[in-house]
């Protein structure tokens, strides 16, 4: 009976050491992700990743994810849901980041709805960031009252 619970109880230590150090050791390098999990991911290090596109000599499309110099506010190892991305009107093939898109209506209507501004804060946190440094306070674009 007591070497049931024993047994019990080294097998769930150790599930629980292997799941922490899975996430210590084995945590997301922008560089090993493919195009479609690089966009809207952030590294082990807490660094934004970005996809980048460049065109081989043979007129072939080529796509590399790098570490960005963006740090994620509280964040590390995520790659963000296709719940987020369908959301927060995301295109998973994003090249870079722009500010642009806090103009376009349809975005920033999508971007500013509960679905997203609620459910995925890695989404939120990078808009949040960007809007800022154009001087704008993202809540308050959005005409949210929790100001």
């Amino acid at each position: 009976m007591a070497s049931n619970f024993i047994i019990r109880c080294l097998v769930t230590v150790s599930i629980v050491m292997s799941l922490g150090l899975t996430g210590t050791l084995g945590g997301i390098e922008c560089e090993n992700l493919s195009k479609e999990t690089c966009s809207f991911a952030v590294s082990s290090s807490s660094k934004r990743c970005v996809l980048e596109k460049h065109v081989k000599r043979t007129g072939e499309e080529a796509y590399t994810c790098k570490t960005s110099n963006i740090e994620a506010d509280k964040l590390k190892d995520h790659i963000e849901s296709d719940q987020c991305i369908k959301a927060c009107n995301l295109d998973r093939l994003s090249l870079g980041i722009s500010s642009d898109a806090l103009l376009e209506s349809h975005f920033l209507e999508k971007l500013c709805s509960p679905q997203c501004y609620k459910n995925c804060p890695n989404v939120v946190d990078l808009y949040f960031n960007l809007a800022a440094s154009v001087g704008v306070f993202l809540p308050k674009f959005c005409g949210l009252d929790d100001v």
